[in-house]
């Protein structure tokens, strides 16, 4: 029978009569029970300050003279943060020695009922197990415990403190099999709880072969999250600059808030480069990093007479900062010395682009009146001309919609509720910038938007009102001197003074809705709906370059002609505009949409609607055109079955004809007897994905790289990825396939037509539970040729992965190999090999 036994150890438990008590009893199931015959006996006082759980299948024995407690069959003693469970336990209060270990099980040749100690979070398993509750201190045999996805084991650990650990024989391993696949042996290691495992002659074994070289010693980390430690370097040779020594340096965890990164890069030729990485963040506040980079590249010795020699440099500060609820901050700025991104590189992105942007926004609204306003710098450097554009500042203040007429409880409103406007105003400062030559240009821009939106009828009219006004300090001036051929010679100058251009423009649209049902009630399709939006509209602006308005000037020719000109052409908000337009809209959307059936067998199933196909048309007039009025007709289409296929496509038609290469002239193809529309451009692209269902085997391990400590921020462009940088396969999904097509023609007459084509996609496939085979890339159908396909072969070593990636074909062909450990501490224990383009980087 199962007996239990609370043990009340305090100082009331010294109060008890030893004498009055035999040598050995069976333990009453309540120690509180004893007779208490030593009241006058002054108490002597003992370390157990808390309550003892003991529990046994067998039975509990208590030896009072001896101050000794046995514990038999699957006994379970804990006390405060510490648990054991094992065969036999011997407790000596006396000494704050616990003794257990298991019972030798003759018919099965082993111990069974081993101990396990448990102790706050941690586990430990071996065959006899010897500890001080006192001091925390204890000595297993054939031990073996697990930490933090760690599991270490030896054939004695002993427990100093509750920090420390010494063991004997030891195996350290991050494989989950009871026979690791890998493991470090050494025979003494020191393991400090939670920080790391210190060890000395070190052999890694593979399998159970030991590789033939040891370490004289070791450090490993077991603690999880950012810590200090020296950045392991990288060894190779570069056919321009040499044998380098590469990416060498040190991490410093500075405190839960920042960190630094710093390494340097050698190479034999003379050459160097110095990186550093400080990232920062604060959870729900603030979170960046500011990274920078040094280097000096030399090419050729010294005497050699095309001896070149460059310094390179890079800063870049990624930051977001929630200020108040309704004001933040974000920034993301890089600037670069020309060459650093052909030299360094290290991103396939990064070598297609052709120029560095900057961005800063400070932004803030206000709840009450939905107001905003933010304040930007702006910055594009162009790599290959070396021009800096920059906008410093930009401030735009912006005013929701306004309805002053508008009463909140009125629930049908008249003509004057629906009156609204809203305003916009911006700021800008302008530098561009090539070589050392320095343009300036600044404005501020007003725009004013009044609008009616009464429904009469089914119909919706929406007249509106725009109002531009634009603020310069400068216009130009423009006159004509003769050059030495006696030909025009056009001067244009800056003048600096104030001005304003105000120019409006009015409007007015109409709209409205209409619906076709039908309901087949067949097929499991319950009905399908045909949604009709057609729309009008009317738009005016006036004629801002004559005389009266005072945008425009006039300068004389060689020939004595008189040139109008726009004054400000060349300020940041544009001038007004030189010709009087007047154009009409229509528009016309056509919806289908489809309504599935219940399944009456199934009470779960719901009603789905699936949009078949959405297909837009518009077409416009405009009546102050000298010809050509009437504007392409362009069609748009697109559907979307499901998540897995989509199709997308634009069209336009000309009403006009064609005379040899001029795409247009004033004449409609209906009167030259070629029919009413004639087709100028098409285009269409077609996307399918289908994927495996997911497997749901145990077996399974998710193989993803370390994530960054959370709380700071993580770039989706990762600062250090390179062109073979990929997210770690998902063996748990069999199969996916991804396709996508587009095709383009261009016509601008029937005889000069351009077409483009291409197809690009991936392909992933469990070759095994444990191989998958990846295919990425696109192939241009015109040109017959691949755009940087990617092959990669990954295997799942249950606690290693090896990716191998392959890029065959153009620019940038090349390899990697790499064989690493998944576990997150031991992510620098790998093997890599690179080709070609990731040679030296």
């Amino acid at each position: 029978m199962k007996q239990k036994l609370i043990l009340i150890l305090s100082l009331i438990f010294i109060h008890i009569s030893i004498a009055q008590i035999n040598d050995s009893i069976l333990a009453p199931q309540n120690f509180n029970s004893l007779p208490d015959t030593s009241l006058n006996t002054k108490p002597k006082k003992y370390d157990v300050d808390t309550t003892v759980f003991a529990e046994a299948k067998d039975s509990i024995f208590f030896k009072i003279k001896e101050k000794k407690m046995l514990i038999y069959g699957n006994g379970n003693l804990k006390y405060k943060q510490t648990e054991i469970k094992s065969g036999r336990i011997e407790i000596d209060f006396e000494k704050s020695i616990i003794d257990a270990y298991g019972i030798k099980d003759d018919s099965l040749n082993k111990y069974i009922e081993t101990p396990v100690l448990a102790e706050a979070g941690e586990t430990y398993k071996g065959n006899r197990m010897k500890y001080n509750f006192k001091t925390q201190q204890g000595v297993i045999s054939f031990a073996q415990t697990e930490q933090e996805g760690s599991k270490y084991t030896g054939q004695k650990i002993k427990k100093v403190d509750k920090d420390v650990y010494f063991i004997s024989d030891g195996v350290y391993t991050t494989c989950e099999d009871s026979i690791p696949h890998y493991y470090f042996y050494s025979p003494k290691m020191k393991v400090i709880h939670k920080e790391q495992i210190v060890a000395e002659w070190i052999f890694l074994y593979f399998g159970g072969v030991p590789f033939p070289i040891p370490l004289p010693f070791a450090v490993f980390p077991i603690e999880s999250g950012r810590r200090s430690g020296i950045i392991a370097p990288v060894f190779g040779d570069d056919g321009t600059y040499g044998t380098y020594f590469s990416r060498f340096g040190y991490f410093w965890a500075i405190s839960d808030y920042m960190d630094l990164n710093m390494t340097g890069d050698y190479y034999t030729r003379g050459s160097y480069r110095i990186n550093s990485l400080f990232r920062y963040a604060k959870r729900y506040e603030f979170n960046g990093s500011l990274d920078g980079s040094f280097g000096n590249f030399v090419i050729g010795e010294k005497d050699d007479p095309d001896r070149s020699e460059s310094k390179d440099w890079r800063l870049r500060w990624n930051h977001n900062q929630t200020i108040t609820p309704t004001m933040r901050f974000d920034a993301r700025l890089e600037f670069l010395s020309n060459n650093q991104i052909t030299r360094n590189i290290s991103d396939i992105n990064d070598l297609l682009r052709n120029e560095a942007v900057s961005n800063a926004t400070l932004f803030k609204t206000w709840d009450e009146s939905r107001n905003s306003i933010s304040i930007n710098y702006n910055r594009r450097q162009v790599f290959q001309t070396n021009e800096v554009f920059e906008i410093l500042p930009s401030i735009t203040f912006t005013m929701s919609q306004k309805y002053p007429f508008r009463s909140g409880s009125a629930s049908t409103k008249n003509i004057l509720e629906t009156f609204g406007y809203s305003y916009s105003g911006n700021f800008e400062n302008r530098r561009d910038r090539k070589d050392r030559d320095l343009k300036i240009r600044g404005g501020i821009n007003h725009q004013l938007t009044a609008s009616l939106s009464p429904k009469i009828g089914y119909f919706s009219i929406s007249p509106s009102f725009n109002y531009q006004e634009r603020w310069y300090n400068k216009r130009i001036q423009r006159y004509s001197i003769p050059n030495f051929e006696g030909k025009d010679s056009i001067i244009t100058n800056d003048v600096k003074e104030i001005n304003f251009v105000r120019t409006f423009s009015l409007g007015v649209s109409a709209s409205t809705k209409f619906y076709g049902i039908f309901n087949p009630e067949m097929l499991g399709v319950k009905s399908i709906r045909h949604t009709v939006i057609p729309s009008i509209s009317y738009s005016f602006t006036p004629d801002f370059s004559t005389d009266g308005w005072g945008y425009y000037d006039y300068y004389t020719n060689q020939a004595g002609q008189r040139i109008k000109y726009n004054k400000f052409e060349n300020e940041i908000f544009g001038g007004a505009s030189n010709r009087e337009s007047q154009a009409i809209n229509f528009s016309l959307s056509n919806i289908f949409e489809m309504k599935t059936q219940n399944d009456p067998t199934d009470t779960t199933s719901k009603e789905n609607k699936i949009q078949l196909l959405n297909l837009g048309a518009n077409i416009g007039y405009d009546f102050t055109a000298d010809s050509l009025k009437f504007s392409d007709l362009r069609l748009n289409y697109r559907t979307q079955i499901g998540t897995f296929f989509s199709f997308n496509g634009a069209s336009s038609f000309s009403l006009y004809d064609y005379e040899g290469k001029i795409p247009r002239v004033n004449r409609f193809l209906y009167d030259a007897g070629k029919g009413l529309l004639r087709l100028t451009s098409f285009n269409f692209s077609v996307s399918l994905t289908l994927s495996g269902e997911k497997l749901k085997s145990a077996q399974t391990r998710q193989t993803s790289r370390p994530m960054q400590e959370s709380g700071f921020a993580q770039d989706n462009r990762n600062i250090y990825q390179g062109l073979y940088y990929m997210n770690d396969p998902d063996f748990t999904i069999p199969w996916d396939i991804s396709l996508n097509y587009y095709f383009n023609e261009s016509r601008p007459t029937p005889n000069n037509i351009s077409k483009s084509s291409s197809i690009s996609g991936s392909m992933n496939f469990n070759l095994t539970p444990a191989w998958k085979f990846s295919v990425t890339g696109s192939y241009d159908l015109n040109r017959k040729e691949f755009a940087a396909p990617v092959i990669r072969i990954s295997r799942d070593l249950d606690c290693w992965i090896m990716n191998f990636t392959w890029n065959p074909v153009g620019t940038f062909r090349g390899y990697m190999f790499e064989l690493r450990v998944k576990a997150p501490q031991l992510q620098d224990l790998k093997i890599t090999k690179r080709d070609q383009f990731f040679e030296g980087r």
